[in-house]
């Protein structure tokens, strides 16, 4: 990093990983989608950028989605919608699982039961309980398991991790990310399809272990909203945010303490979560802030404060700025000193400090990265995942880094509803008041 030099903009370029997967593309790995809704079929879609990645089935609870599937691949695949088929398959060595976060546990354990190594759809986990029963599956199995938070394979968040090791933005303790959207969309309430109905959609099987209760589309379609099935903001954006601070902080472990603040002010529309929640973590060495905002779009911005610089990251660009941090004479308290007080103080401290004389020192300006393009850190990500299954070497966003990750999302929701700090107890595997 030119710290010394003047302000630079450039693009960093995609890592080697995919020319290695060029030279190896005939070795392939054979994989299935479970959940083909929005994120499977993005997923799908990104599969096919890795030249070793060949899709040979899906499963969704939702027939019309088994079309979705075949379309974003442009190929005809067998579909199901029991996913237990698709764990039978000899020629699956792999699978996607793109689900609602209740059913994350159940379907992820028995995929490593069955010998598949599996891709996680963030949160790994609904609750605390099944984070730890995912990752004793993962290890009694011996799998690979990936979380899908794809700023860890994020060539850009990659430089800011290497600032970060690199010292030079000094001692940092604080953080703040954020996260807001300002649209039906981007608050989950998603546009139901025509022919969804309980001819269509296998409901008990989306209910599983949740409450029973009579069909409800809205309920399928924009789970999100909904504790049974899902964790509100901090499930779906919170995750993003921690899981980029914890990769480039080198951080793996759940937040000591959360705060949160909040409410319900616009989306009232029988939802179980806020539309805005506010959480202050406590970490051993630092502090981070988090709010998510379904009332405006103000990006996803992460801002780290250092002694020496600040960085931050939106998107797919990184700006780093260094602190002036040159010595300087004091000036605002000498206001009430006489003149000839003022005049011993400055002929002191340039006795003292004779290099910093007026004009003798510059300060390094910022710079900033971008990545190329049409660069999709989702491809990267999931050819991460892909390469792992070849190769049996290990990931970063693993069970463990996934589910200290799952253990923040949790704690805000608990602090929130609680309406009180938690904290996070590592020998009893519990968020305690």
């Amino acid at each position: 990093m030119g710290v010394g030099t003047a302000a630079t903009a450039t693009v960093l370029e995609p890592t080697a990983l995919w020319s290695l997967a060029q030279a190896a593309a005939s070795d392939r790995v054979r994989f299935a989608v479970i959940g083909t809704g929005t994120r499977g079929c993005e997923l799908l879609r990104a599969s096919r950028s890795v030249p070793f990645a060949e899709c040979v089935a899906v499963s969704d609870l939702y027939d019309s989605r088994h079309d979705a599937a075949r379309e974003t691949l442009g190929q005809d695949v067998p579909a199901t919608r029991d996913y237990r088929e698709i764990l039978n398959r000899k020629d699956v060595e792999a699978v996607l699982v793109a689900i609602p976060d209740h059913q994350h546990r159940r379907v992820v354990v028995d995929a490593c039961a069955a010998g598949k190594d599996v891709y996680c759809e963030k949160p790994m986990s609904h609750d605390v309980e099944d984070g730890f029963a995912i990752v004793d599956a993962v290890r009694q199995h011996n799998r690979i398991l990936q979380v899908g938070s794809q700023r860890v394979s994020n060539i850009v968040y990659a430089k800011a991790k290497e600032i970060w090791d690199s010292g030079a933005l000094g001692e940092v303790s604080f953080i703040e990310g954020s996260s807001g959207r300002n649209s039906a969309s981007g608050a989950w309430v998603y546009p139901i399809p025509p022919d969804a109905s309980e001819q269509t959609i296998d409901w008990n099987a989306f209910l599983v272990d949740a409450p029973k209760r009579p069909f409800d589309a809205a309920r399928f379609f924009r789970w999100r909203c909904f504790a049974d099935y899902g964790e509100g903001l901090s499930g779906d954006l919170f995750v993003h945010l921690l899981s980029g601070i914890h990769f480039i902080t080198g951080t793996n472990e759940a937040p000591r303490k959360a705060q949160s603040v909040g409410g319900l002010f616009r989306w009232k529309d029988g939802r179980d979560f806020p539309d805005l929640i506010e959480t202050l973590y406590d970490y051993p060495n630092f502090r981070v802030a988090l709010r998510c905002n379904l009332n405006n779009a103000a990006g996803e911005p992460i801002k780290f404060y250092g002694t020496k610089g600040t960085m931050e990251l939106d998107g797919n660009t990184l700006t780093f700025v260094p602190q002036d941090t040159r010595p300087q004479p004091e000036g605002y308290s000498l206001l009430g000193w006489p003149s000839r007080l003022k005049t011993a103080y400055f002929a002191q401290w340039y006795a003292e400090h004779p290099g910093a004389a007026p004009g003798t020192t510059t300060v390094a300006e910022g710079e900033t990265f971008t990545a190329p393009q049409g660069y999709s850190d989702v491809a990267d990500h999931e050819a991460v995942f892909f390469e792992a299954v070849r190769s049996r070497k290990p990931v970063v966003e693993n069970e463990h880094f996934g589910n200290a990750t799952a253990i923040g999302c949790h704690m805000a929701n608990a602090a929130y509803f609680r309406g009180s700090a938690v904290q996070w107890d590592e020998a009893s595997r519990k968020i305690g008041a």
